[in-house]
């Protein structure tokens, strides 16, 4: 088993070589969710899976992280006002009962010994679509799979709604209706909606569903893309809160996991921010894509390999899950600091 070869008494029960592979981990998680807004986040749980870590305290420690980090983010985009705290609010209702949907179907598998296997195998079908789905953008030049980062340039006026947005809005009216930021004019229910689905993602995956909640607004509510970013890392608070509370009073936070990881995290997010203000994304989406594409064969191999008993296949698994996740950031900084070096050299000449 993995996790007796990184056992021994350290803080908060974790071994300091574990707390060394969560710091570092979370540094490279930073990195990813300040420059791409998404990502990273969703490979915790399934690197704790492979860990052998209990399935509720994987997925109650994910959820505990994803709320660490959302709330750093979430004052950002207050600042910028990108949250509509409106449909933010409304969303709560529909995000608590899908959360606890989804924490009692893990408990309930967990009693039946089903519960690693059956969050392995959605790791791997979502990672793997979506992983599919942003590579596809990416080499289409479509721009999909994370944070315009010209978005805070543009007024919420001039972002056209999506058709199929339009077709719910004229086809769902059923009251109440409510107007939002963007004058977005869309049913309560469409709302409740998108919100019990991803709820239930992240209560059952401990993800923060961002992935999924923010294409839902922009694609089925239609509300302009920063509002979509800034109110989808909103609810990302309250939904990892809540479940971090509901896992919590189980015992599925595990301090010593998420302390580290959040330490990491807390300054990767800084420099992945940073970043953001002189890369291009579009160039290294499709690297981001193929992170996802291989954290899904991972998470495959890695369940492989407990099913079979054999230690090597795990390692293998988690080596996978971590080593995507690091070549990703590593592009990221190493994109930074060649676009800063052009940019320093070409001010002198700009001067003379």
């Amino acid at each position: 088993m993995l996790s007796s070869l990184l056992s021994g008494p350290g803080f908060l029960g974790t071994s300091p070589e574990m707390l060394a592979l969560f710091v570092g981990f979370g540094l490279v998680v930073g990195v990813l969710f300040g420059f791409f807004g998404m990502g990273g986040s969703f490979l915790v749980t399934p690197a704790l899976l492979m860990l052998d870590y209990p399935a509720p305290v994987a997925v109650g420690s994910g959820m505990a992280f994803v709320f660490g980090t959302a709330v750093i983010a979430t004052l950002k985009h207050h600042d910028l006002g990108q949250v509509d705290y409106k449909l933010g609010v409304i969303m709560i209702t529909g995000t608590t009962i899908g959360i606890e949907v989804g924490r009692a179907s893990v408990y309930y598998l967990e009693s039946m010994g089903l519960a690693g296997g059956v969050i392995s195998v959605a790791y791997v079908v979502l990672l793997g679509g979506v992983g599919a789905m942003v590579t596809r953008d990416a080499l289409r030049g479509d721009g999909g799979g994370g944070i315009d980062h010209e978005a805070a340039d543009k007024d919420l006026d001039e972002y056209e709604i999506p058709e199929i947005a339009k077709t719910i809005q004229w086809t769902v009216r059923i009251p109440p209706m409510v107007t939002l930021r963007g004058d977005v004019r869309v049913s309560a229910w469409v709302i409740t909606a998108v919100a019990f689905a991803t709820g239930v993602l992240s209560g059952f995956l401990g993800v923060g569903g961002g992935f999924i909640r923010m294409p839902a607004m922009i694609y089925a509510i239609g509300v302009p893309v920063p509002v979509a970013v800034g109110t989808d890392l909103f609810e990302i608070v309250f939904s990892g809160g809540l479940g971090s509370y509901l896992y919590g009073q189980g015992g599925g936070v595990n301090l010593g996991i998420v302390a580290p990881l959040l330490f990491g995290s807390a300054l990767g997010a800084r420099v992945g921010s940073a970043a953001t203000a002189v890369v291009d994304a579009d160039g290294i989406k499709v690297y981001f894509g193929g992170m996802l594409l291989i954290g899904s064969i991972a998470v495959g191999i890695g369940e492989v390999g407990s099913y079979l008993g054999n230690p090597t296949l795990e390692l293998l698994g988690l080596v996978l899950v971590v080593g995507a996740a690091v070549v990703v950031a590593f592009a990221v900084l190493y994109t930074a600091v060649s676009s800063l070096r052009v940019t320093s050299r070409q001010q002198p000449s700009t001067t003379d």
